[in-house]
């Protein structure tokens, strides 16, 4: 499984907001998507497109005006990966039959041994992506093991 090229720049424009911008919401400093574009060298205009779908998602907080700009909307401790990437992709889901609110169409969902497995993976998925916030990724990471989470 892999993140969209949309959701990871999304992931690094937000942290670059955070940075830019101060960790708390509502904080003097703001940015604007060409300033987070530069920052990040993600293109201008998919950091406008970025900002734009952010900004629905209530992630970035527009302020109008000669002086205005863009800012978090939450303390970026308040703001996880799955906030990002759910803003972006929409509902985490890994397989069609956990998505909500959208048909299940499955030739095998009556006779599938998985499906009712799928939730918590999708969970898991998700928690660990909750768990991640825009102020964590401002601190160093510790190593991981090359072998994390194989099996013998």
């Amino acid at each position: 499984m892999r993140l969209s090229s949309l959701s990871d720049q999304a992931v690094v424009l937000m942290q670059a907001a955070s940075s830019r911008c101060g960790a708390h919401a509502g904080g003097a400093a703001l940015t604007s998507a060409a300033e987070l574009a530069a920052a990040t060298s993600i293109h201008v205009p998919t950091a406008q497109k970025l900002v734009s779908l952010l900004t629905r998602a209530g992630l970035l907080k527009s302020v109008r005006g000669a002086k205005g700009g863009i800012r978090l909307a939450r303390p970026a401790a308040a703001i996880s990966l799955a906030d990002v990437v759910e803003a972006v992709e929409g509902p985490i889901a890994l397989t069609t039959c956990v998505e909500h609110g959208g048909p299940h169409v499955c030739e095998r969902e009556t006779v599938c041994a998985v499906r009712p497995h799928w939730g918590a993976v999708n969970d898991a998925v998700r928690g660990a992506l909750a768990h991640v916030t825009l102020a964590s990724l401002a601190s160093p990471v510790a190593p991981s093991s090359p072998n994390m989470g194989a099996t013998p």
